[in-house]
C-alpha cells in the first residue's frame, strides 16, 4: 500500500539490536516489545551500532503484521510490527487499511 508519511519529529536512535524499516522500536534501540509502549517508527533498516532515524511525532509507514482497518487504534505485534489494539498501549492510528500480513500502511503516532 503506502509508504507516505509526514513526520513532524523525527529523532536520531543508536540500535542495541537489528532493526527493519518501517517498525516500532523503544527508547533502548531495539524493536518494541509486543503490546508495550513504543518510542517511533524506524525509518531505515539498522544495525547493532548504527545510529537511524525515527520518526516520533506524526505519520509514518509501518508493516502490518495482519489485517488493520482505516481508522483502527494500533499496537505493537511481534518483531515491531502493527496489529489492531488487543490488550496493549495505543501507539497509533491506521490511516489508511492493510488487507494481510506485511502490507505497508501509513499511521498516525500517537503520544504514549
Amino acid at each position: 500500500m503506502s509508504q507516505n508519511n509526514t513526520p513532524c519529529l523525527t529523532l536520531p536512535v543508536k540500535l542495541t539490536a537489528p532493526v527493519l524499516k518501517y517498525t516500532f522500536v523503544d527508547l533502548t534501540g531495539a524493536n518494541a516489545t509486543a503490546a508495550a509502549y513504543s518510542h517511533g517508527v524506524a525509518m531505515t533498516d539498522g544495525a547493532i551500532g548504527e545510529v537511524i532515524p525515527v520518526v516520533v511525532l506524526g505519520t509514518a509507514p509501518v508493516i502490518a503484521s495482519a489485517a488493520i482497518a482505516k481508522g483502527a487504534k494500533v499496537e505493537v505485534a511481534a518483531a515491531g510490527k502493527a496489529a489492531t489494539i488487543a490488550a496493549g498501549i495505543a501507539v497509533a492510528r491506521a490511516m489508511e487499511a492493510a488487507a494481510a500480513a506485511n502490507q505497508i500502511i501509513e499511521v498516525l503516532l500517537l503520544p504514549n
